[in-house]
């Protein structure tokens, strides 16, 4: 779990660096998709699992990686250009609270206990409180808002994958390398609309790239796979904690950047508010657990690759 959270956790340093090290947004989407998608063919291959064969299923994989990869991958890089590494680490930890919304639209999400919504109301109190509009230096900028805007992008993929792209005959590994596939063809159609990397471009920024590809966008998947097949869901999801704390610590330490009392507290407000809108999804997933004999693969295993 460890692993786990410093490898994500630290994909928002990595963006940052390929940034200062000449690579524009669109071609570390692109880099990173095609990277972290041939760590997972040759992992499905190992596993003796097939891509999907069916045009339905690549159908569904073009919205899902649209939403869930090309779209907040792409918005990160631009967010990052303006933003601290540790505030996007901060900002991506909204998306739960971005789902809870878009359960009460579609009316998925009934009867909102008030846990639930005393910890809606209070994580985006805290995204109000890293922003800071009531400041000159806060962090209402495009930048900022492109990062909420990619957390908002993952809760909308998330909802379309649970309804689409999950079951029992899923293969989650060669289906996240489809997916992940069809995002690299997806952001190479945005080449010729994006910034050319500059002259810059150095040995750092290409190992920022190839790590964020080969181990925070590839290798993370298959290690989250493994941590949710021996621990069940619901210890796997506590890994979403541990991201904004490392992306803000490494930001801090190997970036310089600046850690203002004012974030930390936006930070400790966000993840209060999302463990009390979590909470009882937790108690419902324990329950269930418990009465369950054996169980080979929990289904929110058999989901696509969906992370930051």
């Amino acid at each position: 779990m460890g692993v786990l959270a410093l490898l994500w956790g630290s994909g928002f340093l990595w963006i940052k660096l390929a940034l200062q090290h000449g690579f524009s947004p669109v071609h570390i989407v692109v880099v990173r998709c095609a990277l972290g998608a041939g760590v997972l063919f040759a992992l499905s291959r190992a596993t003796g699992q097939r891509l999907p064969r069916d045009h339905r299923t690549w159908g569904r994989l073009v919205v899902a990686a649209f939403f869930c990869n090309a779209v907040p991958f792409a918005l990160f890089g631009f967010g990052e250009q303006t933003v601290d590494s540790g505030v996007a680490g901060v900002l991506n930890a909204t998306t739960p609270l971005w789902s809870l919304l878009i359960g009460v639209a579609l009316g998925s999400e009934r009867g909102l206990r008030p846990l639930r919504l005393t910890g809606l109301l209070l994580g985006f109190a805290g995204t109000l409180l890293i922003f800071a509009p009531w400041q000159r230096a806060g962090l209402a900028s495009w930048g900022a808002l492109a990062l909420l805007a990619a957390a908002a992008s993952y809760a909308v993929a998330f909802a379309y994958m649970a309804r689409k792209l999950t079951g029992p005959a899923v293969q989650p590994i060669a289906l996240s390398s489809a997916q992940l596939t069809t995002a690299t063809a997806l952001s190479v159609l945005a080449l010729p609309f994006g910034d050319s990397p500059s002259s810059d471009v150095d040995l750092t920024g290409v190992v920022a790239v190839a790590i964020l590809g080969i181990f925070g966008t590839g290798v993370t998947f298959y290690l989250n796979y493994r941590l949710i097949a021996d621990e069940g869901p619901t210890s796997a999801a506590t890994v979403g904690y541990l991201l904004p704390v490392v992306s803000v610590a490494l930001g801090a330490v190997v970036l310089g950047e600046d850690l203002s009392a004012r974030v930390v507290a936006g930070m400790a407000v966000v993840l209060g508010g999302v463990g009390m809108t979590r909470k009882a999804s937790a108690r419902k997933g324990t329950r269930e657990a418990s009465g369950t004999a054996a169980v080979p693969v929990p289904s929110a295993a058999r989901q696509p690759y969906c992370r930051p």
